[in-house]
């Protein structure tokens, strides 16, 4: 299941993907704007801004702003940075490998051996979908409202 960090960070990142490139956005008004607690979105953004993804100023022209173009940063490592590995179980983890104390052999576990499918499936999504893709999934395609006559 995703965390409501994580579901608040990405939303975070997709609105701050909406601003023109460079504009800043006070974490007050991303807050609002996502319907996200703001001391809680606070946190969030400043471990994305710790991972490189966001770039913060402080002041009256201040924000937070995207650090790279949203054509440049993976769903997949916003969830990473917030979440951590994307693993179901530790056992079948790229980043935070830990084997099971109750299993015999982890070659042959079959649950380990589903939960590295599910893994990869997993990853495979989230690493080709990008900022961009995530935020413009919520835009209306305008094409479905063109009248022709």
């Amino acid at each position: 299941m995703l965390t409501k960090k994580a579901k608040y960070g990405l939303k975070a990142m997709a609105h701050l993907a909406k601003l023109p490139q460079g504009s800043p956005a006070f974490v007050a008004d991303i807050a609002s704007a996502i319907g996200a607690p703001k001391k809680f979105l606070d946190a969030i953004l400043g471990e994305l801004r710790n991972a490189g993804m966001l770039w913060s100023k402080k002041g009256k022209t201040g924000g937070y702003m995207l650090a790279r173009r949203p054509e440049e940063i993976a769903v997949g490592a916003i969830l990473r940075v917030l979440d951590g590995p994307l693993a179901p179980i530790a056992c079948a983890s790229k980043s935070a490998f830990s084997a099971c104390q109750d299993c015999e052999d982890q070659e042959t576990c079959e649950v380990r051996l589903v939960m590295l499918e599910v893994r990869e499936a997993i990853a495979d999504v989230l690493d080709r979908a990008s900022l961009a893709e995530l935020r413009d999934l919520g835009e209306p395609d305008m094409a479905s409202f063109v009248y022709e006559i």
